[in-house]
């Protein structure tokens, strides 16, 4: 996850943002209603997928997006990243769909939702060919320069 960020994305860690990244067992573990699927070729890890039962934060997400996914109800799918020279392959799918099944056995959930940086190669297509886009920020600039954030409902 470290290298998406650095690699992939360009500005590397952000306590603020990627605070799951470092306290895995915290966020992941110890909660029974978020999960880390993880994709191991060898002994190297290619592939991730998290659930969060958080909705987007408003700032920097607008403010209607985190009023229609709430935390609690909202299961928001993160960290869904594969190794590159791993791509093209249908792993992010197989977690992807491991991780919506996983949330259709969990109690409590009404909605699945994302958001995708899709400046990253792959990215938008594969993301609209399983979810439903909700929120374009690159048409409004909500986010800021430099940031093509895409946001997503996948049905539940």
């Amino acid at each position: 996850m470290l290298d998406t960020f650095y690699k992939e994305f360009g500005y590397g860690y952000v306590p603020r943002w990627h605070h799951d990244v470092v306290d895995l067992k915290g966020t992941y573990l110890d909660d029974p209603r978020h999960q880390l699927l993880v994709a191991v070729h060898g002994r190297e890890v290619v592939g991730t997928t998290g659930v969060r039962s958080h909705g987007p934060n408003h700032p920097p997400h607008p403010r209607r997006l985190a009023e229609a996914y709430p935390s609690g109800t909202t299961a928001q799918l993160v960290r869904v990243y594969v190794r590159p020279e791993h791509r093209r392959r249908g792993l992010a799918r197989a977690l992807v769909d491991a991780a919506c099944d996983a949330v259709a056995d969990t109690p409590g959930y009404e909605r699945i939702y994302l958001h995708t940086n899709v400046n990253i190669e792959g990215a938008e297509p594969f993301w609209r060919s399983v979810a439903k886009e909700v929120f374009d920020a690159r048409t409004t600039g909500e986010h800021g320069p430099g940031f093509a954030t895409v946001h997503f409902e996948i049905p539940l």
